[in-house]
């Protein structure tokens, strides 16, 4: 097919060509006799772009060429007497072979079958296309995501052979929550009951989470966990092994390597093994007879997928369990606004014990205020009070004590002592940092030293920390108590567990050690009012849950257990982390959004980009009659050097947010409005592309 041929097969299925009768050779190339079109789609994740396109299937890759399997294809300008000029081979995935084709033109032949393993299956095919219209993305991206890069040597080891579904274990600590047993009497029994469970505090939800997704293998159904990273699913695995022995399940996490996790993910899909454990990227895994869905701790931010169409992993197994009929388990400590809705509309019904159960398995929790430590005068404002020097001490005595710290790295933001300003670069004005005990201050974005630094508002010389970073709270700590030892958890180094002996454990959120014995002795939650004054939608909820998880690896109380949180102690989540209330903290969390119409109970998504791009889009798009924009508002501008997060402008790029919210119900509709605009624009060559976000996380 020449050039002009294909730009012209292109253009024809923009405005949508009437069909007419196929050739049946391509340029003396037989075609097959059955089925001779292939319907392809393209590895191209342009929205403008998302649609199938036909090719002629040869008579020599008739057998090869199935619908699943991964194909190249000529995409692009075209070729002549088969010299590229323009077009370029890219990959694509066979979705229907068909008799005709829509196409009037003649249709230009795959060029390979890559490989005869059908990796795409109509039913993951099908999840693929739900996701990318819930989030206004591409299907190519989608299937990008669900799809593993194709490993040869993986594909020509033959997966292990299906083994026996296993015993149906007995309830354990399901026994310990008034409908767990119920739950699982339904799974077994082959309904799909949908629940949003409040596990409790202590080391025993692994062991729950395992014996669910063991009910419902011993069904002869299928079963998949999601976790937020890989430790979590690590916990999950060995206790799953443990419970029905190896052979049932597979563990699909990064820290496996390509090889191995392509491997594993096609053993799911011949159905070799019907059990799956994993983190994000497990959501797509195409667990055959699916019975059971769930995901473990929802809120973490480790469960959205920073590619496009940036999906939640809850949002895609609450698809799975729709589409597939399965039961679904959205479990953790703490509880969502989203998962709260679930239960509010009756999708889904609350897992929780007696409050009988909670108080006695959960630690002590004490704030500032408590008892005679409320006339300590600088209880409110000392870092460290002493109610929080006296709980290190007594906990020392019993065993290792757990220090969070919200933020990583020595002390991330220095202020003058006297007046408080925050002490800048001279060079570039970004922030200085202390980067150790006897460095020079240095900034965080271009790197000059500051030795001699004064404040430009009052001349003063000295300063102090206004976040204290896990490496200078690990000093501090060190220097108070010499005697005993202090790790430390972060992001550089993540520790797995810490023995039952006294030490004092420094860590930042979502880093926190397993302790190997019946639990921390105390905790000590620093810095709360860090957490709670984030900018953003969802401040509230992520301090609490981050309060919860630490104080969940506490002993009970009338182990000892107790737990200090340095926040004031009015707040809503610090009275749901005194109560250990994370059902009723999430009950009116998503009451206060319902009447300010915010997420979960509206929809809405973020258009952001250049200031003309933005209008262009929002002029372009048809969006629901009961839609509203917010704004457009400036983004602060990415300097060169800073860390970027996902979707921040380039470095030196004005970028403008616009949010657009409708009601429940209008999602669907704001999102192909959105798609369509967005696509319109790009064929059209109308000005940058936009970024367009649906459900986004911050929103603050």
């Amino acid at each position: 097919m020449g050039g002009r041929e294909e730009r012209g097969e292109q253009l024809a299925l923009v405005k949508g060509a009437v069909p007419r009768a196929r050739p049946r050779t391509w340029r003396g190339v037989p075609a097959a006799e059955r089925l001779p079109v292939a319907r392809v789609l393209v590895d191209k994740g342009l929205v403008h772009l998302d649609r199938f396109f036909d090719y002629a299937v040869p008579a020599a890759m008739d057998a090869e060429a199935q619908p699943g399997v991964r194909v190249r294809v000529r995409f692009g300008a075209g070729q002549r007497e088969g010299r590229r000029e323009g077009g370029r081979l890219i990959n694509g995935f066979i979705v229907e072979r068909r008799a005709e084709s829509d196409f009037p033109g003649v249709l230009a032949p795959l060029a390979q079958v890559l490989s005869t393993e059908r990796v795409l299956t109509p039913e993951l095919l099908a999840l693929c296309r739900a996701v990318a219209d819930r989030y206004a993305g591409a299907l190519a991206d989608v299937v990008s995501l669900a799809v593993p890069p194709r490993m040869a040597k993986a594909e020509r080891t033959p997966s292990p052979d299906p083994v026996r579904s296993p015993v149906a274990p007995e309830p354990g600590g399901w026994a310990r929550y008034p409908r767990g047993p119920a739950f699982l009497d339904a799974l077994g029994g082959g309904g799909a009951p949908r629940a949003v469970w409040t596990a409790l505090p202590g080391p025993g939800w692994p062991d729950e989470l395992a014996r669910a997704l063991a009910t419902a293998l011993a069904a002869g159904r299928g079963a998949l966990a999601v976790l937020p990273e890989g430790r979590a699913a690590a916990r999950v695995d060995a206790a799953l092994t443990a419970l029905i022995g190896p052979g049932h399940h597979v563990l699909l996490t990064a820290d496996a390597g390509p090889e191995a996790r392509y491997r594993r993910w096609l053993a799911i899909s011949r159905g070799s093994v019907r059990g799956v454990v994993g983190t994000r990227a497990a959501m797509f895994a195409p667990v055959r007879d699916l019975g059971l869905v769930a995901v473990w701790d929802d809120g973490d931010d480790g469960h959205r997928d920073e590619h496009a169409p940036q999906p939640h992993a809850r949002e895609v197994l609450v698809l799975r369990a729709a589409q597939e009929r399965a039961a679904a388990l959205i479990g953790g400590h703490a509880v969502t606004a989203e998962a709260a809705r679930l239960v509010e509309t009756g999708w889904a019904g609350p897992l929780l014990a007696d409050r009988e159960t909670v108080r006695a398995k959960a630690p002590l929790i004490r704030t500032v205020g408590d008892d005679d430590h409320a006339r300590d005068q600088g209880a409110r404002s000392a870092r460290l009070p002493s109610l929080a020097w006296n709980v290190l001490r007594d906990g020392l005595a019993l065993g290792p004590v757990l220090v969070q710290v919200p933020r990583r790295g020595y002390a991330p933001r220095l202020a003058c002592a006297r007046c408080r300003t925050p002490a800048r670069c001279g060079a570039c004005h970004g922030p200085l940092a202390a980067v150790g005990a006897d460095e020079a201050l240095r900034c965080g974005w271009c790197g000059t030293d500051a030795p001699a630094w004064h404040c430009e508002e009052c001349g003063g010389g000295r300063l102090r920390a206004v976040v204290v970073g896990a490496r200078r709270t690990a000093e501090e700590l060190g220097r108070a108590f010499p005697a005993v030892p202090v790790r430390t958890s972060g992001r550089d180094h993540i520790l797995d567990s810490v023995p039952d002996v006294p030490a004092l454990v420094v860590s930042t959120p979502g880093a926190e050690p397993v302790p190997e014995g019946p639990g921390y002795a105390a905790a000590l939650l620093l810095d709360g009012w860090t957490l709670l004054g984030r900018p953003d939608l969802r401040a509230a909820e992520e301090a609490l849950r981050r309060w919860l998880g630490a104080a969940a690896l506490v002993r009970a109380r009338e182990e000892g257990g107790t737990a200090v949180v340095l926040a004031e102690p009015t707040l809503r989540p610090v009275q749901s982390l005194v109560r250990w209330d994370p059902a009723g903290h999430a009950r009116r969390e998503l009451a206060d959004r319902a009447a300010l119409g915010f997420p979960p109970v509206s929809r809405m998504a973020a258009v952001s980009g250049p200031p003309e791009a933005v209008e262009g889009l929002l002029a372009a798009a048809e969006l629901p009659g009961d839609a509203e924009v917010l704004g457009p508002v400036p983004l602060p501008v990415s300097e060169p050097g800073r860390p970027r997060r996902t979707g921040d402008p380039p470095p030196g790029e004005r970028w403008e947010r616009a949010l657009v919210r409708v009601p429940p119900g209008g999602g669907a509709a704001l999102a192909a409005a959105l798609r369509t605009a967005q696509a319109a624009r790009l064929a059209r060559r109308e000005g940058p592309p936009v970024r367009v976000v649906i459900d986004p996380q911050d929103i603050g």
